[in-house]
Protein backbone atom coordinates (compact mmCIF):
# COMPACT_ATOMS: atom_id res chain seq x y z
CA UNK A 1 0.00 0.00 0.00
CA UNK A 2 1.19 3.54 -0.77
CA UNK A 3 0.53 6.21 1.85
CA UNK A 4 1.08 9.84 0.82
CA UNK A 5 2.96 11.71 3.48
CA UNK A 6 2.73 15.33 4.56
CA UNK A 7 3.83 18.00 2.09
CA UNK A 8 5.63 21.03 3.34
CA UNK A 9 3.99 24.36 2.47
CA UNK A 10 4.68 25.72 -1.05
CA UNK A 11 7.43 23.24 -1.79
CA UNK A 12 7.35 20.63 -4.55
CA UNK A 13 8.19 17.83 -2.13
CA UNK A 14 6.29 14.84 -0.85
CA UNK A 15 7.23 11.97 1.43
CA UNK A 16 5.62 8.59 0.75
CA UNK A 17 5.73 5.51 2.93
CA UNK A 18 5.88 2.41 0.78
CA UNK A 19 5.13 -0.97 2.39
CA UNK A 20 7.10 -3.66 0.59
CA UNK A 21 7.40 -7.39 1.04
CA UNK A 22 8.74 -8.72 4.33
CA UNK A 23 12.22 -9.19 2.87
CA UNK A 24 12.45 -5.55 1.80
CA UNK A 25 10.77 -4.02 4.83
CA UNK A 26 9.30 -0.52 4.98
CA UNK A 27 10.83 2.19 2.77
CA UNK A 28 10.55 5.96 2.80
CA UNK A 29 10.74 7.75 -0.59
CA UNK A 30 11.62 11.46 -0.78
CA UNK A 31 11.43 12.56 -4.44
CA UNK A 32 13.40 15.70 -5.26
CA UNK A 33 14.05 17.08 -8.77
CA UNK A 34 15.64 15.90 -10.91
CA UNK A 35 15.30 12.41 -9.35
CA UNK A 36 11.63 11.79 -9.88
CA UNK A 37 11.61 8.14 -10.99
CA UNK A 38 11.77 5.18 -8.62
CA UNK A 39 12.03 1.62 -9.90
CA UNK A 40 10.28 -0.52 -7.29
CA UNK A 41 8.69 -3.72 -8.46
CA UNK A 42 4.96 -4.47 -8.56
CA UNK A 43 3.72 -8.00 -9.26
CA UNK A 44 0.86 -8.17 -11.83
CA UNK A 45 -2.51 -8.14 -10.14
CA UNK A 46 -1.36 -6.04 -7.18
CA UNK A 47 -2.75 -2.61 -6.51
CA UNK A 48 -1.80 0.71 -4.95
CA UNK A 49 -4.24 3.15 -3.41
CA UNK A 50 -3.89 6.67 -2.14
CA UNK A 51 -5.91 8.30 0.62
CA UNK A 52 -4.62 11.84 0.26
CA UNK A 53 -6.24 14.40 -2.04
CA UNK A 54 -2.75 15.62 -2.96
CA UNK A 55 -2.49 12.46 -5.09
CA UNK A 56 -5.81 12.44 -6.97
CA UNK A 57 -4.78 10.65 -10.14
CA UNK A 58 -3.72 7.01 -10.49
CA UNK A 59 -3.35 5.03 -13.71
CA UNK A 60 -1.77 1.69 -14.52
CA UNK A 61 -0.35 -0.31 -17.40
CA UNK A 62 0.78 -3.93 -17.33
CA UNK A 63 4.08 -5.26 -18.65
CA UNK A 64 5.21 -8.85 -18.97
CA UNK A 65 6.34 -9.25 -15.38
CA UNK A 66 5.43 -6.05 -13.62
CA UNK A 67 2.84 -3.34 -13.46
CA UNK A 68 3.75 0.35 -13.64
CA UNK A 69 1.60 2.94 -11.92
CA UNK A 70 1.83 6.63 -12.80
CA UNK A 71 1.06 8.86 -9.84
CA UNK A 72 0.35 12.53 -10.52
CA UNK A 73 1.09 15.16 -7.91
CA UNK A 74 -0.58 18.38 -9.02
CA UNK A 75 1.46 20.48 -6.61
CA UNK A 76 4.88 19.17 -7.58
CA UNK A 77 7.16 20.87 -10.07
CA UNK A 78 7.62 17.47 -11.76
CA UNK A 79 4.07 16.08 -12.08
CA UNK A 80 4.73 12.37 -12.58
CA UNK A 81 6.41 9.76 -10.43
CA UNK A 82 6.81 6.22 -11.73
CA UNK A 83 6.30 3.72 -8.90
CA UNK A 84 6.69 -0.04 -9.16
CA UNK A 85 5.56 -1.63 -5.90
CA UNK A 86 5.69 -5.11 -4.34
CA UNK A 87 2.30 -6.02 -2.84
CA UNK A 88 1.43 -7.63 0.47
CA UNK A 89 1.49 -11.41 0.60
CA UNK A 90 2.25 -13.80 3.43
CA UNK A 91 5.70 -15.34 3.15
CA UNK A 92 5.92 -19.13 3.17
CA UNK A 93 8.68 -20.20 5.56
CA UNK A 94 8.05 -23.86 6.49
CA UNK A 95 8.71 -26.33 7.93
CA UNK A 96 6.13 -28.66 6.40
CA UNK A 97 4.42 -31.42 8.37
CA UNK A 98 3.23 -34.45 6.43
CA UNK A 99 1.18 -37.35 7.80
CA UNK A 100 3.24 -40.03 9.54
CA UNK A 101 1.53 -43.40 9.15
CA UNK A 102 3.96 -45.05 11.56
CA UNK A 103 2.50 -43.17 14.54
CA UNK A 104 -0.12 -45.68 15.65
CA UNK A 105 -2.62 -45.81 18.45
CA UNK A 106 -3.92 -48.79 20.43
CA UNK A 107 -7.69 -49.00 19.99
CA UNK A 108 -10.38 -51.47 21.07
CA UNK A 109 -11.32 -54.03 18.44
CA UNK A 110 -15.02 -54.78 18.73
CA UNK A 111 -16.42 -57.78 16.83
CA UNK A 112 -19.75 -57.23 15.16
CA UNK A 113 -21.72 -59.47 17.58
CA UNK A 114 -21.43 -60.75 21.14
CA UNK A 115 -21.59 -64.32 19.84
CA UNK A 116 -18.43 -63.76 17.80
CA UNK A 117 -16.72 -62.30 20.88
CA UNK A 118 -17.64 -65.37 22.93
CA UNK A 119 -16.32 -67.73 20.26
CA UNK A 120 -13.00 -65.85 20.01
CA UNK A 121 -12.54 -66.13 23.78
CA UNK A 122 -13.50 -69.82 23.73
CA UNK A 123 -10.81 -70.52 21.12
CA UNK A 124 -8.16 -68.79 23.23
CA UNK A 125 -9.34 -70.64 26.34
CA UNK A 126 -8.88 -73.95 24.51
CA UNK A 127 -5.16 -73.35 23.84
CA UNK A 128 -2.53 -75.16 25.91
CA UNK A 129 -0.72 -72.89 28.37
CA UNK A 130 2.57 -73.35 26.50
CA UNK A 131 0.96 -72.15 23.27
CA UNK A 132 -0.55 -69.18 25.14
CA UNK A 133 2.92 -68.19 26.37
CA UNK A 134 4.41 -68.55 22.88
CA UNK A 135 1.68 -66.52 21.16
CA UNK A 136 1.72 -63.80 23.81
CA UNK A 137 5.49 -63.48 23.54
CA UNK A 138 5.19 -63.20 19.78
CA UNK A 139 2.58 -60.43 20.01
CA UNK A 140 4.49 -58.46 22.64
CA UNK A 141 7.72 -58.83 20.68
CA UNK A 142 6.05 -57.54 17.53
CA UNK A 143 4.24 -54.55 19.06
CA UNK A 144 5.99 -53.47 22.29
CA UNK A 145 8.42 -51.14 20.50
CA UNK A 146 5.48 -49.34 18.84
CA UNK A 147 3.59 -48.53 22.06
CA UNK A 148 4.15 -47.68 25.68
CA UNK A 149 2.92 -50.25 28.23
CA UNK A 150 1.27 -52.53 25.68
CA UNK A 151 0.80 -55.22 28.35
CA UNK A 152 -1.23 -52.81 30.48
CA UNK A 153 -3.52 -52.15 27.53
CA UNK A 154 -4.07 -55.89 26.99
CA UNK A 155 -5.05 -56.24 30.66
CA UNK A 156 -7.43 -53.30 30.28
CA UNK A 157 -9.09 -54.82 27.23
CA UNK A 158 -9.48 -58.17 28.99
CA UNK A 159 -11.29 -56.44 31.86
CA UNK A 160 -13.68 -54.91 29.32
CA UNK A 161 -14.57 -58.21 27.62
CA UNK A 162 -14.32 -60.74 30.45
CA UNK A 163 -18.11 -60.82 30.84
CA UNK A 164 -18.08 -63.03 27.72
CA UNK A 165 -16.20 -65.76 29.63
CA UNK A 166 -17.89 -68.89 30.87
CA UNK A 167 -18.92 -68.36 34.54
CA UNK A 168 -16.40 -70.82 35.97
CA UNK A 169 -13.45 -69.82 33.74
CA UNK A 170 -10.26 -68.69 35.50
CA UNK A 171 -7.69 -67.77 32.86
CA UNK A 172 -4.07 -67.22 33.88
CA UNK A 173 -2.61 -63.68 33.71
CA UNK A 174 -0.84 -64.59 30.44
CA UNK A 175 -4.07 -65.93 28.94
CA UNK A 176 -5.91 -62.79 30.05
CA UNK A 177 -3.39 -60.63 28.19
CA UNK A 178 -3.65 -62.80 25.09
CA UNK A 179 -7.45 -62.49 25.15
CA UNK A 180 -7.00 -58.72 25.45
CA UNK A 181 -4.68 -58.75 22.42
CA UNK A 182 -7.38 -60.41 20.32
CA UNK A 183 -9.68 -57.47 21.15
CA UNK A 184 -7.11 -54.78 20.32
CA UNK A 185 -5.95 -53.27 17.04
CA UNK A 186 -3.71 -50.46 15.84
CA UNK A 187 -5.11 -47.29 14.31
CA UNK A 188 -3.05 -44.72 12.44
CA UNK A 189 -4.71 -41.36 13.29
CA UNK A 190 -2.94 -39.40 10.56
CA UNK A 191 -2.73 -42.04 7.83
CA UNK A 192 -4.81 -39.90 5.45
CA UNK A 193 -4.10 -36.30 6.43
CA UNK A 194 -2.60 -33.90 8.98
CA UNK A 195 -4.09 -30.46 8.52
CA UNK A 196 -6.19 -27.49 9.73
CA UNK A 197 -3.85 -26.32 12.51
CA UNK A 198 -4.39 -23.85 15.31
CA UNK A 199 -1.65 -22.39 17.48
CA UNK A 200 -1.41 -20.86 20.99
CA UNK A 201 1.39 -19.87 23.38
CA UNK A 202 2.60 -22.86 25.41
CA UNK A 203 1.64 -22.72 29.13
CA UNK A 204 5.35 -23.14 29.95
CA UNK A 205 7.58 -20.33 28.67
CA UNK A 206 10.47 -21.07 31.03
CA UNK A 207 14.07 -21.56 29.93
CA UNK A 208 13.79 -19.55 26.73
CA UNK A 209 16.08 -16.85 25.39
CA UNK A 210 14.65 -13.34 25.35
CA UNK A 211 12.13 -12.85 22.55
CA UNK A 212 11.71 -16.57 21.80
CA UNK A 213 8.17 -17.96 22.03
CA UNK A 214 7.23 -21.57 22.72
CA UNK A 215 3.91 -22.72 21.23
CA UNK A 216 1.52 -25.65 21.10
CA UNK A 217 -0.09 -26.42 17.77
CA UNK A 218 -3.17 -28.57 17.37
CA UNK A 219 -3.77 -30.47 14.15
CA UNK A 220 -6.67 -32.35 12.67
CA UNK A 221 -5.48 -35.89 12.00
CA UNK A 222 -7.59 -38.06 9.72
CA UNK A 223 -7.27 -41.82 9.44
CA UNK A 224 -9.14 -44.91 8.30
CA UNK A 225 -12.86 -44.35 7.82
CA UNK A 226 -12.30 -40.58 7.54
CA UNK A 227 -12.35 -40.31 11.33
CA UNK A 228 -10.74 -37.13 12.62
CA UNK A 229 -9.00 -36.63 15.94
CA UNK A 230 -6.87 -33.90 17.54
CA UNK A 231 -3.10 -34.28 17.75
CA UNK A 232 -0.52 -31.82 19.05
CA UNK A 233 2.98 -30.60 18.28
CA UNK A 234 5.21 -28.14 20.13
CA UNK A 235 7.78 -25.73 18.80
CA UNK A 236 9.50 -22.38 19.10
CA UNK A 237 9.48 -19.12 17.18
CA UNK A 238 12.85 -17.35 17.18
CA UNK A 239 13.38 -13.61 17.31
CA UNK A 240 13.91 -13.79 13.53
CA UNK A 241 10.49 -15.52 13.24
CA UNK A 242 11.95 -18.89 12.29
CA UNK A 243 9.93 -21.96 13.26
CA UNK A 244 11.53 -24.93 14.99
CA UNK A 245 9.34 -27.94 15.71
CA UNK A 246 10.20 -30.35 18.51
CA UNK A 247 10.62 -33.94 17.25
CA UNK A 248 7.40 -35.91 17.57
CA UNK A 249 7.30 -38.93 19.84
CA UNK A 250 7.04 -41.99 17.54
CA UNK A 251 3.95 -43.34 19.31
CA UNK A 252 0.66 -41.82 20.40
CA UNK A 253 -1.64 -42.48 23.35
CA UNK A 254 -5.20 -41.74 24.36
CA UNK A 255 -6.20 -40.25 27.71
CA UNK A 256 -8.15 -42.00 30.44
CA UNK A 257 -11.68 -40.81 31.04
CA UNK A 258 -12.24 -39.28 34.48
CA UNK A 259 -14.52 -41.92 36.06
CA UNK A 260 -16.62 -39.75 38.36
CA UNK A 261 -16.52 -36.28 36.87
CA UNK A 262 -19.11 -34.01 38.46
CA UNK A 263 -22.02 -32.42 36.63
CA UNK A 264 -23.58 -29.17 37.86
CA UNK A 265 -27.31 -29.87 38.02
CA UNK A 266 -28.33 -26.30 37.21
CA UNK A 267 -26.25 -26.21 34.02
CA UNK A 268 -27.26 -29.76 33.11
CA UNK A 269 -30.96 -28.91 33.53
CA UNK A 270 -30.59 -25.79 31.37
CA UNK A 271 -28.93 -27.84 28.62
CA UNK A 272 -31.73 -30.42 28.73
CA UNK A 273 -34.30 -27.66 28.37
CA UNK A 274 -32.45 -26.13 25.40
CA UNK A 275 -32.33 -29.58 23.80
CA UNK A 276 -36.09 -29.98 24.27
CA UNK A 277 -35.72 -32.87 26.71
CA UNK A 278 -38.21 -31.91 29.41
CA UNK A 279 -41.18 -33.84 30.77
CA UNK A 280 -42.40 -35.22 34.09
CA UNK A 281 -39.99 -38.15 34.00
CA UNK A 282 -37.11 -35.74 33.48
CA UNK A 283 -38.18 -33.67 36.45
CA UNK A 284 -38.43 -36.76 38.68
CA UNK A 285 -34.92 -37.89 37.75
CA UNK A 286 -33.38 -34.46 38.29
CA UNK A 287 -35.16 -34.07 41.64
CA UNK A 288 -33.30 -37.14 42.95
CA UNK A 289 -29.86 -35.84 41.96
CA UNK A 290 -27.66 -33.64 44.13
CA UNK A 291 -26.57 -30.20 42.97
CA UNK A 292 -23.32 -31.86 41.84
CA UNK A 293 -23.72 -35.43 40.61
CA UNK A 294 -21.74 -38.05 38.68
CA UNK A 295 -22.58 -40.35 35.80
CA UNK A 296 -22.68 -43.21 38.31
CA UNK A 297 -25.31 -41.30 40.33
CA UNK A 298 -27.36 -40.74 37.20
CA UNK A 299 -27.23 -44.42 36.21
CA UNK A 300 -28.36 -45.39 39.72
CA UNK A 301 -31.38 -43.06 39.62
CA UNK A 302 -32.38 -44.29 36.15
CA UNK A 303 -32.01 -47.92 37.22
CA UNK A 304 -34.14 -47.33 40.32
CA UNK A 305 -36.93 -45.84 38.20
CA UNK A 306 -37.85 -49.31 36.90
CA UNK A 307 -38.13 -47.89 33.40
CA UNK A 308 -38.21 -50.19 30.37
CA UNK A 309 -38.58 -49.40 26.68
CA UNK A 310 -42.09 -50.86 26.68
CA UNK A 311 -43.36 -49.46 29.97
CA UNK A 312 -43.34 -45.80 28.96
CA UNK A 313 -42.09 -44.73 25.52
CA UNK A 314 -42.04 -41.02 26.44
CA UNK A 315 -40.04 -41.65 29.59
CA UNK A 316 -37.67 -43.96 27.69
CA UNK A 317 -37.08 -41.20 25.14
CA UNK A 318 -36.29 -38.75 27.94
CA UNK A 319 -33.93 -41.24 29.61
CA UNK A 320 -31.99 -41.65 26.36
CA UNK A 321 -31.74 -37.87 26.02
CA UNK A 322 -30.48 -37.48 29.59
CA UNK A 323 -27.82 -40.17 29.12
CA UNK A 324 -26.77 -38.79 25.72
CA UNK A 325 -26.20 -35.36 27.24
CA UNK A 326 -24.25 -36.81 30.16
CA UNK A 327 -22.06 -38.96 27.90
CA UNK A 328 -21.34 -35.99 25.62
CA UNK A 329 -20.04 -33.90 28.55
CA UNK A 330 -16.99 -35.60 29.99
CA UNK A 331 -13.41 -35.14 31.18
CA UNK A 332 -10.17 -36.96 30.34
CA UNK A 333 -6.63 -37.05 31.71
CA UNK A 334 -3.35 -37.85 30.01
CA UNK A 335 -0.48 -39.27 32.00
CA UNK A 336 1.39 -36.28 33.46
CA UNK A 337 4.71 -37.67 32.20
CA UNK A 338 3.46 -38.01 28.61
CA UNK A 339 4.86 -35.75 25.91
CA UNK A 340 2.55 -33.25 24.23
CA UNK A 341 3.20 -34.75 20.78
CA UNK A 342 2.12 -38.25 21.86
CA UNK A 343 -1.31 -37.13 23.06
CA UNK A 344 -4.30 -37.65 20.81
CA UNK A 345 -7.94 -36.79 21.50
CA UNK A 346 -9.86 -39.50 19.68
CA UNK A 347 -13.68 -39.44 19.39
CA UNK A 348 -15.28 -41.11 22.40
CA UNK A 349 -18.78 -39.61 22.71
CA UNK A 350 -21.91 -40.33 20.65
CA UNK A 351 -22.05 -36.83 19.14
CA UNK A 352 -18.45 -37.09 17.87
CA UNK A 353 -18.36 -40.76 16.91
CA UNK A 354 -17.19 -39.97 13.36
CA UNK A 355 -14.83 -37.17 14.17
CA UNK A 356 -13.53 -34.24 16.20
CA UNK A 357 -12.88 -31.68 13.49
CA UNK A 358 -11.16 -28.30 13.09
CA UNK A 359 -10.38 -27.34 16.69
CA UNK A 360 -9.82 -23.60 17.08
CA UNK A 361 -7.77 -23.16 20.26
CA UNK A 362 -7.53 -19.81 22.02
CA UNK A 363 -5.79 -18.65 25.19
CA UNK A 364 -8.70 -17.04 27.02
CA UNK A 365 -8.19 -14.46 29.77
CA UNK A 366 -10.59 -14.99 32.66
CA UNK A 367 -12.09 -12.19 34.77
CA UNK A 368 -9.47 -12.77 37.49
CA UNK A 369 -6.56 -12.45 35.07
CA UNK A 370 -5.82 -16.18 34.85
CA UNK A 371 -5.91 -18.04 31.55
CA UNK A 372 -7.83 -21.04 30.26
CA UNK A 373 -7.34 -22.67 26.88
CA UNK A 374 -10.63 -23.15 25.06
CA UNK A 375 -11.24 -24.73 21.69
CA UNK A 376 -14.39 -24.78 19.66
CA UNK A 377 -14.56 -27.84 17.43
CA UNK A 378 -17.01 -29.60 15.15
CA UNK A 379 -18.46 -32.85 16.47
CA UNK A 380 -19.57 -35.22 13.71
CA UNK A 381 -21.63 -38.37 14.30
CA UNK A 382 -21.79 -39.45 10.66
CA UNK A 383 -24.94 -37.46 9.93
CA UNK A 384 -24.96 -34.22 11.92
CA UNK A 385 -22.21 -31.67 12.58
CA UNK A 386 -22.43 -29.54 15.72
CA UNK A 387 -20.06 -27.00 17.28
CA UNK A 388 -18.84 -28.11 20.71
CA UNK A 389 -16.41 -26.82 23.35
CA UNK A 390 -13.12 -28.14 24.70
CA UNK A 391 -11.37 -26.72 27.77
CA UNK A 392 -7.95 -27.29 29.33
CA UNK A 393 -5.66 -25.47 31.75
CA UNK A 394 -2.52 -27.40 30.81
CA UNK A 395 -3.08 -29.74 27.81
CA UNK A 396 -3.06 -32.69 30.24
CA UNK A 397 -6.61 -32.48 31.60
CA UNK A 398 -9.37 -31.81 29.05
CA UNK A 399 -13.07 -31.16 29.54
CA UNK A 400 -15.52 -31.74 26.68
CA UNK A 401 -18.80 -29.79 26.84
CA UNK A 402 -21.82 -29.45 24.63
CA UNK A 403 -22.84 -26.02 23.39
CA UNK A 404 -26.54 -25.24 23.43
CA UNK A 405 -29.01 -22.75 22.06
CA UNK A 406 -30.61 -22.05 18.67
CA UNK A 407 -27.37 -20.51 17.35
CA UNK A 408 -25.38 -23.72 17.87
CA UNK A 409 -25.39 -25.13 14.35
CA UNK A 410 -23.21 -25.58 11.27
CA UNK A 411 -19.41 -25.23 11.64
CA UNK A 412 -16.63 -22.80 12.40
CA UNK A 413 -17.35 -21.04 15.69
CA UNK A 414 -14.41 -19.07 17.10
CA UNK A 415 -14.25 -17.56 20.59
CA UNK A 416 -12.75 -14.13 21.27
CA UNK A 417 -9.78 -14.33 23.70
CA UNK A 418 -11.52 -12.31 26.42
CA UNK A 419 -14.91 -10.92 27.30
CA UNK A 420 -15.96 -7.62 25.74
CA UNK A 421 -18.18 -5.37 27.84
CA UNK A 422 -18.77 -8.25 30.24
CA UNK A 423 -19.91 -10.79 27.63
CA UNK A 424 -18.42 -13.73 25.78
CA UNK A 425 -18.16 -13.07 22.04
CA UNK A 426 -18.13 -15.65 19.26
CA UNK A 427 -17.72 -15.64 15.49
CA UNK A 428 -19.84 -18.18 13.63
CA UNK A 429 -21.37 -19.13 10.28
CA UNK A 430 -24.83 -20.55 10.79
CA UNK A 431 -26.01 -19.84 7.23
CA UNK A 432 -23.04 -21.48 5.46
CA UNK A 433 -22.32 -18.23 3.62
CA UNK A 434 -21.59 -15.23 5.85
CA UNK A 435 -19.52 -14.54 8.95
CA UNK A 436 -21.80 -13.86 11.92
CA UNK A 437 -21.20 -12.50 15.42
CA UNK A 438 -22.94 -13.26 18.70
CA UNK A 439 -22.72 -12.39 22.38
CA UNK A 440 -23.58 -14.41 25.49
CA UNK A 441 -23.46 -14.18 29.27
CA UNK A 442 -22.79 -17.93 29.44
CA UNK A 443 -20.11 -19.61 27.35
CA UNK A 444 -22.29 -22.73 26.95
CA UNK A 445 -25.37 -21.00 25.48
CA UNK A 446 -25.66 -19.01 22.24
CA UNK A 447 -28.88 -17.47 21.03
CA UNK A 448 -28.93 -14.71 18.41
CA UNK A 449 -26.22 -14.34 15.75
CA UNK A 450 -26.10 -11.33 13.45
CA UNK A 451 -24.39 -11.04 10.07
CA UNK A 452 -21.02 -9.33 10.39
CA UNK A 453 -19.41 -9.81 6.98
CA UNK A 454 -20.66 -11.02 3.60
CA UNK A 455 -18.82 -12.05 0.42
CA UNK A 456 -17.93 -9.10 -1.80
CA UNK A 457 -14.88 -10.18 -3.80
CA UNK A 458 -14.81 -12.89 -6.50
CA UNK A 459 -12.39 -15.06 -4.48
CA UNK A 460 -15.03 -15.30 -1.72
CA UNK A 461 -18.28 -15.30 -3.73
CA UNK A 462 -19.34 -18.79 -2.58
CA UNK A 463 -18.83 -18.29 1.14
CA UNK A 464 -16.82 -16.64 3.90
CA UNK A 465 -15.69 -18.07 7.20
CA UNK A 466 -13.34 -17.30 10.06
CA UNK A 467 -9.94 -18.94 10.36
CA UNK A 468 -9.62 -18.95 14.12
CA UNK A 469 -10.11 -16.72 17.13
CA UNK A 470 -9.55 -12.97 16.74
CA UNK A 471 -6.16 -11.58 17.75
CA UNK A 472 -6.09 -8.41 19.83
CA UNK A 473 -3.96 -5.57 18.44
CA UNK A 474 -3.82 -1.89 19.26
CA UNK A 475 -5.65 -1.21 15.98
CA UNK A 476 -8.50 -3.65 16.60
CA UNK A 477 -9.40 -7.33 16.57
CA UNK A 478 -7.50 -8.96 13.72
CA UNK A 479 -9.39 -11.90 12.21
CA UNK A 480 -8.04 -14.28 9.60
CA UNK A 481 -10.73 -15.51 7.24
CA UNK A 482 -11.18 -17.90 4.37
CA UNK A 483 -13.03 -17.23 1.16
CA UNK A 484 -14.27 -19.77 -1.36
CA UNK A 485 -14.29 -18.80 -5.01
CA UNK A 486 -14.60 -20.36 -8.45
CA UNK A 487 -13.79 -24.08 -8.64
CA UNK A 488 -14.20 -24.16 -4.84
CA UNK A 489 -10.76 -22.63 -4.37
CA UNK A 490 -10.04 -21.64 -0.75
CA UNK A 491 -7.89 -18.57 0.01
CA UNK A 492 -6.99 -16.83 3.26
CA UNK A 493 -7.99 -13.24 3.91
CA UNK A 494 -8.17 -10.90 6.90
CA UNK A 495 -10.35 -8.20 8.41
CA UNK A 496 -10.29 -5.88 11.42
CA UNK A 497 -12.98 -5.25 14.06
CA UNK A 498 -13.32 -2.38 16.51
CA UNK A 499 -11.83 -3.30 19.91
CA UNK A 500 -14.77 -2.07 21.97
CA UNK A 501 -17.54 -2.72 19.45
CA UNK A 502 -16.72 -5.82 17.38
CA UNK A 503 -19.93 -5.41 15.38
CA UNK A 504 -18.01 -2.69 13.48
CA UNK A 505 -15.76 -3.84 10.63
CA UNK A 506 -13.05 -1.18 10.32
CA UNK A 507 -10.73 -2.81 7.81
CA UNK A 508 -10.64 -5.62 5.27
CA UNK A 509 -8.26 -7.09 2.72
CA UNK A 510 -9.70 -6.97 -0.77
CA UNK A 511 -7.25 -9.54 -2.12
CA UNK A 512 -6.18 -12.88 -0.61
CA UNK A 513 -3.37 -12.90 1.91
CA UNK A 514 -2.50 -16.47 0.92
CA UNK A 515 -3.71 -18.58 -2.00
CA UNK A 516 -2.77 -22.17 -2.91
CA UNK A 517 0.23 -22.30 -5.22
CA UNK A 518 1.10 -25.08 -7.64
CA UNK A 519 2.87 -27.12 -4.97
CA UNK A 520 -0.05 -26.79 -2.52
CA UNK A 521 -3.07 -27.28 -4.73
CA UNK A 522 -2.84 -31.09 -4.98
CA UNK A 523 -4.24 -33.09 -2.08
CA UNK A 524 -7.17 -34.79 -0.41
CA UNK A 525 -9.31 -31.71 -1.19
CA UNK A 526 -7.58 -29.80 -4.03
CA UNK A 527 -7.06 -26.03 -4.26
CA UNK A 528 -7.28 -25.23 -0.55
CA UNK A 529 -5.26 -23.28 1.99
CA UNK A 530 -6.85 -23.11 5.43
CA UNK A 531 -6.01 -22.43 9.05
CA UNK A 532 -7.78 -22.61 12.41
CA UNK A 533 -5.69 -19.94 14.09
CA UNK A 534 -2.57 -17.78 14.06
CA UNK A 535 -0.16 -16.38 16.64
CA UNK A 536 1.31 -12.92 17.07
CA UNK A 537 4.97 -12.68 18.03
CA UNK A 538 5.94 -9.07 18.45
CA UNK A 539 4.94 -7.38 15.20
CA UNK A 540 4.92 -10.58 13.13
CA UNK A 541 1.93 -12.84 12.51
CA UNK A 542 2.76 -16.55 12.50
CA UNK A 543 0.28 -18.54 10.40
CA UNK A 544 0.30 -22.34 10.37
CA UNK A 545 -1.83 -23.42 7.44
CA UNK A 546 -3.13 -26.57 5.79
CA UNK A 547 -2.45 -27.42 2.17
CA UNK A 548 -5.38 -29.04 0.36
CA UNK A 549 -6.52 -30.94 3.46
CA UNK A 550 -3.38 -33.07 3.40
CA UNK A 551 -0.36 -31.49 5.11
CA UNK A 552 0.58 -28.40 7.11
CA UNK A 553 3.16 -25.63 6.73
CA UNK A 554 3.87 -22.10 8.02
CA UNK A 555 3.76 -18.56 6.69
CA UNK A 556 4.41 -15.15 8.24
CA UNK A 557 3.40 -11.59 7.54
CA UNK A 558 4.25 -8.27 9.14
CA UNK A 559 1.41 -7.02 11.32
CA UNK A 560 2.11 -3.42 10.31
CA UNK A 561 2.01 -4.26 6.61
CA UNK A 562 -1.16 -6.29 7.05
CA UNK A 563 -2.99 -3.54 8.91
CA UNK A 564 -1.81 -0.91 6.43
CA UNK A 565 -3.05 -2.95 3.46
CA UNK A 566 -6.64 -3.08 4.69
CA UNK A 567 -9.38 -1.03 3.06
Amino acid sequence: MLKPGKERARRSRCICRLFLSRNNGALWISPRPPHNNFNLRLVPGDHVRGKNARFPSLAGETGDDEQVFLLSNHLAAQPRFILKVTALHAKRIGPTLIPDRSRVLLRPFRPSTDDISRRIIARVMALPEEEVARLLGQVIGEFSDRHERVEDYFHKRFAQVKHHLEPDATPSPERQMLIGAFFTHEYSPESAALFNPSIVPHPDQSGLAKGVLRFIMSLRATGEGHISSITFRTGKVSTQHRITLAPAVPFVTEPERVPNAAYAKGLFTHKLEEAGVQNDFCKRVLAQLHDDFTLKDLHAVLAASGLTETSDATAAWAARGILLLAESNYEVNFAPDSRVSQRVLFPSAPSQSNGIEDARFVRFQNDDGTFTYYATYTAYDGKITLPQLLETPDFVHFKFSTLNGPAVQNKGMALFPRKINGQYVMLSRQDDENILLMFSDNIHFWQTPKVLLSPTQPWEFIKLGNCGSPIETEAGWLVLSHGVGAMRKYCLGAFLLDLNDPTRVIGRLLEPLLAPNEAEREGYVPNVVYTCGALLQGRELIIPYAMSDSATSFATVSLDELLAAME
